[in-house]
């Protein structure tokens, strides 16, 4: 199975190295002729993952039409820009594994949703879990869940693309694992907030708690199943990416808890936060789905400006008091 990524940056050259650890030949697509240049002449990629060698086997291409020799898909665009880009082989008539993270914005849509949209004639997997683009590149272990509606096709891109180092777990749970993935991305911007801000470790642990909290019940609000928010691409990815400098979503709470605006924090980076695009649209559909989820709220509004992190601290504080459980 000859494999095509789709998405230059960190995680999707990541990707194609595992994709290409057994010696196939495997095509990553990137949009930045820079890139395309360094990863086939150098072997590396200098914008996005510098210092990491890459595999000969990797081959990179900026013309789309490429991708159309693979056998499968691994898109690893930013979730707002997913649409765009799929809807460039809307006939695509073979699996597609979103790797990406996120839920686009205008539309309200997870991205399977998305993917369904722009190439009807897929079959759609979700690959996501507790993973640093630099340590997957780099051979260091790492487990991740791997959702397909059809066991058989979970099967066979689990075969292709597991390795010693890069354990897959297969669920059919493609809702639970998806919205793990993009709700952890808004709760790690909260933890980075209380970090920044100096408000200890306890409060930060506090939040990925209470943050649990908050997706399982957004989760199971959509049909997602409690034991993939507890897994991989829920709780183990939560627990990542909202106690690292390396995730970027932690990074941007971090600066914001330092007094920097979102606008100057966003301007400053060539990599995507994607918590940023998602709090606005996942704080609107917990609201429309009676869903109460006071942190991602509060997330929304230190983004937005429209309060301070005293406000939002103590509208926090001040909740009444409620058992565990709720």
């Amino acid at each position: 199975m000859k494999l095509g990524v789709i998405g230059g940056g960190a995680w999707g050259t990541a990707l194609a190295q595992v994709a290409a650890a057994r010696g196939e030949e495997t095509l990553l697509w990137a949009l930045e002729p820079e890139v395309v240049e360094a990863v086939n002449s150098a072997h590396e990629n200098t914008v996005f993952l510098p210092g990491v060698p890459l595999l000969e086997s990797i081959r990179a291409t900026a013309d789309f039409a490429e991708l159309g020799a693979c056998d499968a898909w691994l898109a690893v665009v930013p979730a707002q820009h997913m649409r765009s880009v799929l809807e460039r082989a809307p006939d695509w008539p073979r699996p597609l594994v979103l790797c990406s993270k996120g839920i686009e914005e205008r539309s309200g849509q997870l991205l399977h949703d998305v993917a369904k949209e722009s190439c009807p004639g897929a079959e759609i997997a979700v690959l996501s879990g507790p993973s640093f683009a630099h340590e997957v590149a780099a051979g260091r272990p790492t487990a991740v869940t791997l959702a397909t509606e059809r066991a058989a096709l979970g099967e066979q891109l689990r075969d292709r693309l597991a390795r010693p180092t890069f354990r897959i777990y297969l669920s059919d749970d493609v809702v639970g694992a998806e919205i793990g993935g993009a709700v952890k991305n808004v709760l790690a911007i909260a933890c980075g907030v209380v970090e920044g801000a100096g408000l200890g470790q306890s409060a930060r642990a506090a939040v990925i708690a209470r943050g649990f909290a908050e997706m399982t019940r957004f989760g199971l609000a959509c049909g997602a199943q409690r034991e993939t928010l507890a897994g991989m691409s829920g709780l183990g990815d939560l627990v990542l990416t909202c106690t690292s400098t390396s995730s970027r979503n932690y990074s941007l709470g971090h600066g914001i808890g330092h007094g920097r605006s979102t606008a100057e924090l966003l301007a400053d980076r060539r990599t995507v936060a994607e918590g940023a695009f998602t709090a606005p649209v996942l704080a609107r559909l917990a609201r429309d789905k009676g869903v109460e989820m006071p942190i991602v709220a509060a997330v929304d509004r230190l983004l937005s400006g429209e309060a301070s992190i005293d406000e939002v601290l103590g509208e926090l504080l001040a909740r009444p008091p409620r058992a565990e459980s709720v």
